[in-house]
């Protein structure tokens, strides 16, 4: 009977959300039957129906189930959800730093933010949270609400979650420590080489452009004449910011973007005169996770040969969303155009087939090997594109690289895992910061001579072993070398964090990455020349 309430209402009840936006003599004389015969099943059910009904919540599932069918980024926010769904990109708050969806009454991880307590302990984009404090986390109960209220929190408070990954059996338990969440879009700036400068972005909001602009000021005073910009795990952000900061790299007059739709008219984004770095070699480093405005960056400096993208296809996220405001206060976030490349290309992956199957495209990446192998890859000749300077470029489901780099599965062991996920890497080298913090800054007093000089001698590591197992995580006899010598790079990694910040993790942990280590290299060679790049 619950189930066929909801189903009357969340047909008829959109009638009245249509209605309170749109005057009727906006519609055609069909499409004026179609809604009144809405209001009057609405009407039947409001006079005869056997129990009473709470109408407030009908209509928001009414909202909700229908924009459900439209795409997977059409969403429905109460204003108290426009609040903190803008927070990551206007301001700060205190929680487990996830961005999420719910699909099928399942809260999916769309990614942990960067430094945040979820990224601290292991949390993965595509885990679904299933329990919360012990409570299900699961049914129809699950709304936007329903997590921020079980996830946000006081800093220094603990939630436990238990996680659903694909791939593992069982449930995963996770002890999260709540804290303030980074505003921050840009995580890291340092110099690679003597030449070569690098930037990490986590996403596209207010504060980037202020951020890069003097992050480049800086890196130029420095020596920089090449670029790494990393935009791995970027889910995006404003459309706008991600133009800005094309118009950084891209000649004047160049087409950034596009934007295509039904009821919105055709724009045209084009670079300026303006822009620190419109010459040089520029590196673009995407994967998976690089979503949306992410993308829109990476695509343009591709079409243009202004750079080399380097890594693995990107998310495929090419829908723009715009904010329209109900009565209320509440609002919806919809879909209303698709945007393209400066070459055509349309980077959106298919969604017809629902949004759970969308979400779950990234896993099937690599259940079928493109992650490990390009030739996994399937694109047909008719999302093949040709840029200015005669390269093949691909549409259809993401930016492919130029340059791709596999996804190493050899360094993360399941003793590994579970000492990310149990939070004890990062436990320990908080202790062992606390503990000898003025030995370590007399000894390391800046972070160039801990990089250089700084070791995770067998008896650190004799002592880190100690510490896991008399947390009941026990070091495999034959532990893999490979994952134990990745083991001693982050723990260096997350000791320089507990000295300094997350940048000074970032600094070292690249120093281990491929993507990162290809960059440098076919900067420093002949490579722009043999593909004709412009710098």
């Amino acid at each position: 009977m619950k189930i066929l309430k909801k189903l009357f209402t969340s047909l008829l009840l959109v009638a009245v959300l249509l209605l309170s936006v749109i005057p009727f003599n906006a519609y055609a004389q069909e499409d004026n039957e179609q809604i009144k015969k809405l209001i009057r099943s609405l009407q039947y059910i409001q006079m005869g129906y056997i129990d009473d009904v709470e109408e407030s919540e009908l209509i928001e599932n009414a909202i909700r189930g229908m924009l459900r069918e439209l795409d997977p980024h059409s969403t429905y926010y109460t204003s108290e959800e426009i609040q903190k769904a803008n927070e990551p990109l206007l301001g700060s708050f205190e929680g487990i730093g996830v961005q999420f969806n719910i699909i099928n009454d399942t809260i999916v991880v769309v990614s942990p933010i960067p430094d945040g307590p979820s990224e601290v302990v292991g949390i993965l984009p595509g885990d679904k949270i299933i329990s919360i404090d012990g409570e299900s986390a699961t049914g129809s109960k699950i709304n936007n609400q329903f997590v921020l209220d079980k996830l946000r929190g006081e800093k220094g408070s603990k939630v436990d979650v238990g996680i659903h990954r694909r791939g593992h059996t069982g449930v995963l338990d996770f002890t999260i420590t709540r804290d303030k969440i980074p505003i921050n879009s840009l995580d890291a700036a340092f110099m690679a080489t003597p030449e070569i400068g690098y930037i990490k972005l986590n996403r596209f909001s207010r504060t980037t452009m202020n951020e890069v602009k003097e992050a480049l000021k800086e890196l130029k005073e420095q020596g920089m004449k090449s670029l790494i910009l990393d935009l791995n795990f970027n889910s995006g952000g404003y459309l706008d910011v991600s133009i800005d900061l094309a118009d950084e790299f891209l000649d004047r007059d160049k087409l950034i973007v596009y934007t295509e739709g039904r009821s919105v008219r055709t724009q045209k984004f084009n670079s300026t005169w303006r822009g620190s770095f419109k010459k040089g070699k520029l590196v673009v480093l995407i994967n998976e996770g690089s979503a949306s405005a992410s993308e829109i960056l990476a695509g343009a400096v591709q079409d243009w040969d202004r750079g080399l993208v380097v890594g693995r296809r990107s998310f495929g996220k090419g829908l723009v969303q715009r904010p329209f405001e109900l009565p209320d206060g509440s609002a919806i976030r919809l879909t209303v155009a698709q945007y393209f490349t400066p070459t055509g290309r349309s980077i959106q992956k298919p969604y017809d087939e629902g949004a759970d199957k969308y979400y779950k495209e990234l896993s099937n990446r690599l259940e079928r090997g493109e992650l490990v192998d390009p030739e996994k890859i399937s694109l047909p000749d008719s999302l093949k594109f040709t840029t200015p300077g005669n390269r093949t470029v691909y549409g259809g489901g993401g930016i492919m690289p130029d340059i791709f780099i596999p996804i190493d599965t050899t360094r993360v062991s399941d003793f590994y895992s579970t000492l990310l996920r149990r939070g004890i890497l990062n436990s320990f080298t908080i202790e062992y910061v606390n503990k000898h913090r003025d030995v370590l800054m007399n000894n390391y007093p800046s972070l160039p001579a801990f990089m250089s000089y700084f070791e995770v001698t067998d008896e650190l590591m004799d002592e880190f072993i100690k510490y896991a197992k008399n947390r009941d995580v026990e070091k495999p006899e034959e532990e893999d070398e490979i994952s134990l010598k990745h083991l001693k790079h982050q723990l260096k990694a997350l000791v320089a964090r507990s000295m300094w910040d997350f940048a000074a993790y970032i600094q070292i942990s690249m120093q281990n990455d491929k993507a990162f280590q290809e960059a440098i290299k076919i900067i420093e060679d002949d490579t722009f020349d043999k593909l004709g790049i412009s710098y």
